[in-house]
């Protein structure tokens, strides 16, 4: 069986549905101790994190990525039991095999590959690995951070395993992600019966043309890398749940992904002037969970599209688009980000599936971008 295959088997039986780790980090610290690094367990609350570093100078390429996985939801929905790992046509399923096990078991096979094939490189590489990416991210990768900051230590190239690619192996890239704002609202009215609207003061009519002229302002173009920046109510709640009672508040959720063409200070600005015009009591809670980052050149990228044309022969794509990741902690501190892992068509999904064809050519990936990074 191929080393990589049968670690990311190995780590998909453990059932580290976040925030628990399972004994993922132990076998990952396990086999990198094996191969020359030093490992610090860094638990914060009660979420598992560790980071690994062999070197002692030149650049530093750290592999970031989480041992957690969601829940599996309906196991009788699954073919197979989602934590044993199984290979049907070529596929192999279970939860967390494309996010982000089977990239995870890619960087360690990269590694004892690179340091037996490479003794005398430079440079220095590290793991910054959490159980907490998929859960609320407040005591894994942005604590580790910090503490690595507080240690003096400089990253300069972070390579996170997020399932990037889209139909192929290595078709895309991530080399950034948008910022993410959410807010929760609540318009103010004064409750009453319905048949005596001038008695009452209802906050839904209140509320809709503001609502619309949020949604239909334009808050920036975009960019060569970036979409606009766009905003999504995502829920409205108001009401007794009786058809006879004007309600006295309105609930309403809403969040920005946005480019680097505007900063999260802003956005609250303006919306808060749009509101201002339209005569409204309201409270707002504001949740910044992610600045923009992009990582637009330079080495990291460069290797990583070498890497990629060497493995599969295909020119990737860069690409900003999805959700936010870890990266988001980790770009802030001056670092080049790429994201980079196997095909994301299924993750979070029943029935969770990479192909096994790929594991080998991911470590492979994996393995040029150090070679290329980390020169003897």
């Amino acid at each position: 069986m191929n080393a990589t295959l049968e670690l990311t088997r190995e780590l998909i039986s453990r059932q580290s549905v976040t925030p628990r780790d399972d004994g993922c980090q132990a076998l990952m610290m396990a086999r990198l101790s094996a191969i020359g690094f030093t490992c610090t367990d860094l638990p914060f609350g009660e979420v598992c994190n560790f980071w690994a570093e062999r070197g002692t100078d030149g650049p530093l390429l750290v592999f970031a990525g989480h041992t957690d996985v969601v829940p599996t939801g309906p196991v009788d929905q699954w073919d197979s039991d989602p934590f044993l790992p199984s290979e049907r046509e070529g596929l192999l399923y279970g939860r967390g095999a494309a996010d982000m096990k089977a990239s995870l078991a890619a960087m360690i096979t990269a590694c004892e590959a690179f340091f037996t094939q490479h003794p005398d490189h430079s440079g220095r590489v590290g793991f910054l690995i959490t159980s907490d990416e998929e859960g609320p991210a407040t005591d894994g990768t942005v604590k580790v951070m910090e503490y690595l900051e507080a240690q003096g230590k400089t990253i300069d190239y972070c390579l996170v395993g997020e399932p990037s690619s889209s139909a192929q192996l290595g078709d895309t890239i991530k080399n950034g992600r948008r910022g993410s704002l959410g807010a929760s609202m609540k318009v103010l009215g004064i409750q009453g019966h319905i048949a005596y609207p001038q008695l009452a003061d209802n906050p839904i009519h209140r509320a809709m043309p503001a609502l619309h002229a949020l949604a239909a302002e334009k808050w920036d173009q975009g960019n060569e890398f970036f979409p606009p920046t766009s905003l999504q109510i995502s829920n409205v709640h108001s009401g007794t749940g009786v058809t006879n009672v004007i309600p006295g508040e309105l609930e309403v959720l809403f969040n920005f992904r946005f480019s680097t063409e505007v900063t999260d200070a802003q956005l609250r600005e303006r919306t808060e002037a749009i509101l201002g015009r339209f005569d409204l009591e309201y409270e707002i809670d504001w949740n910044l969970s992610g600045q923009p980052f992009l990582t637009s050149a330079g080495a990291l990228v460069e290797a990583a599209r070498a890497s990629i044309l060497a493995a599969t022969g295909l020119n990737t794509q860069l690409s900003t688009a999805g959700g936010t990741s870890d990266g988001r902690f980790i770009a802030p501190y001056g670092v080049q980000v790429v994201e980079l892992g196997p095909v994301n068509a299924s993750i979070h999904k029943i029935n969770e599936h990479v192909r096994t064809a790929d594991l080998p050519v991911l470590s492979d990936v994996y393995l040029g971008i150090i070679e290329r990074l980390l020169r003897e």
